[in-house]
């Protein structure tokens, strides 16, 4: 099989060797006819614009920096689309847009081809050694059909639901790190102005129950089922908890927004009359706010939690 990749950059070229080395017939273009040098003398053929490899292969993969450049290469003049043949199918691996992800797809499949929407994690090391998550969303025949060449490229392929569902996970994964990373700083800057060793603190934290288990597994117990009763710690201990470390905040003179927010919602969560629910009934207010219910069912819980990789 002709595989096709275009954007060779910091994640592409890891990801594009691996293909090479996996004995993949690889058509390569990038912008920098730097970018590509490497590759041809490890055995890739160079092309002489996008449009040539839409023309040429039967898979194609997209490793770019955004939206913007998303929409050039695929959509935009002598690019992938003005080019495209029958039953190709193209994987983008960029970080993107869900709109414009939802956009390709439909122009591909107008024209009879396949596009799912892909992004990966793991960072340029990862992509060199080939230990990337690749999150795939679209048509689940053709992600079954090309599986065993996403393996080459990363790890742990995943079909996560239709189109789209790759940059939702993608986009969520990365937004909820970087909040939790911004919640410890906080928490952080806090205990130091207190007096603290912020390594001192790092090894004392890890003894806890945030620091013995993921965020994620907290989940599995109360948010997922959608079950807060009997609670295992009340709502009404959690927020007594939350004032006092406030209250610390607001006397070490730390600014602590993030915390404040938390307890606002406590707080309005015990005056709806959820104080003797779980500590984590305070959460149904977003739900709520968002229109949506999540209640998984108890049995597929038990299973996700049980898998190997949970």
């Amino acid at each position: 099989m002709r595989v096709g990749f275009v954007g060779l950059g910091r994640m592409g070229h890891g990801m594009a060797q691996n293909l090479l080395k996996s004995g993949a017939e690889l058509l390569v273009f990038d912008n920098s006819p730097d970018a590509s040098k490497a590759l041809v003398q490890a055995g890739a053929v160079l092309a002489s614009d996008i449009g040539e490899v839409a023309r040429e292969v039967q898979v194609i993969f997209t490793s770019l920096p955004g939206p913007a450049q998303v929409e050039e290469v695929i959509l935009g003049a002598g690019g992938i689309m003005e080019n495209l043949r029958r039953d190709v199918a193209l994987f983008e691996l960029s970080t993107s847009s869900l709109s414009l992800a939802r956009r390709i797809h439909e122009a591909f499949a107008q024209q009879g081809a396949w596009m799912l929407d892909a992004p990966v994690s793991g960072g340029p090391a990862g992509a060199a050694s080939g230990q990337l998550t690749i999150w795939v969303g679209g048509e689940r025949t053709i992600f079954d059909r090309h599986l065993d060449l996403l393996r080459t490229i990363g790890n742990a392929p995943r079909y996560v639901g239709a189109i789209g569902a790759g940059t939702v996970t993608k986009l969520t994964h990365n937004m909820v790190g970087y909040m939790i990373m911004l919640s410890l700083a906080e928490t952080f800057s806090m205990a130091v102005k207190a007096g603290l060793d912020p390594l001192d603190l790092w090894e004392a934290l890890k003894l806890g129950l945030v620091g013995k288990g993921s965020c994620l597994n907290m989940l599995t117990n109360q948010f997922l089922p959608g079950k807060y009763e009997p609670a295992a710690f009340a709502l009404k201990l959690a927020h007594k908890d939350m004032t006092l470390a406030t209250a610390m905040g607001k006397e070490l003179g730390v600014p602590i927004r993030l915390a404040n927010l938390t307890l606002e919602e406590m707080t309005e969560a015990l005056g709806r009359g959820f104080g003797d629910q779980d500590s984590r009934s305070f959460l149904k207010l977003q739900l709520e706010r968002a229109g949506v219910k999540i209640a998984v069912d108890e049995e597929r819980l038990r299973s996700a939690i049980s898998a190997p990789n949970a």
